[in-house]
């Protein structure tokens, strides 16, 4: 059975339903899904899972979250490389800059992006629902 961390930074509670269903889509793939707010989760840890989902809104001038979200990941991305992972967040404008530089930075780490990145606008609706477990799913 694969080991899937959900790993997640939400102000507002968007990228945080958004995490629910990537668990719940990983789960239902038959994977074993742990979830952590990125305040819980730390590079030690990524060893112990085969796919990590990593999920931020973006902030400000479409940048990740940079109290908890971006100084975790930047520990984590030395770890990256053949790491299978998948991205996810909500936005609130801008049209999805931060999380396609996102992926640069991912892929310049030698990580492996399992699926397509899930952005939704604000809350997600029942077609982002559908795609946050499906992203779920390719991670298991």
């Amino acid at each position: 059975m694969s080991k899937v961390a959900v790993v997640y930074w939400s102000g507002t509670g968007n990228t945080e339903s958004m995490a629910a269903k990537v668990a719940e889509g990983a789960e239902a793939a038959g994977a074993e899904v742990t979830s952590f707010t990125a305040s819980e989760f730390s590079a030690d840890q990524v060893d112990n899972f085969d796919a990590i989902a990593f999920g931020c809104p973006a902030m400000g001038s479409e940048e990740l979250e940079e109290s908890e979200f971006a100084p975790m990941f930047s520990d984590c991305e030395s770890k990256l490389n053949g790491k299978k992972i998948a991205l996810f967040g909500s936005y609130g404008w801008g049209d999805g800059e931060w999380i396609r530089t996102w992926e640069e930075t991912c892929k310049g780490d030698g990580a492996v992006l399992a699926a397509e990145s899930v952005l939704c606008n604000e809350a997600p609706d029942a077609d982002g629902e559908e795609a946050c477990i499906a992203l779920g799913k390719a991670l298991a």
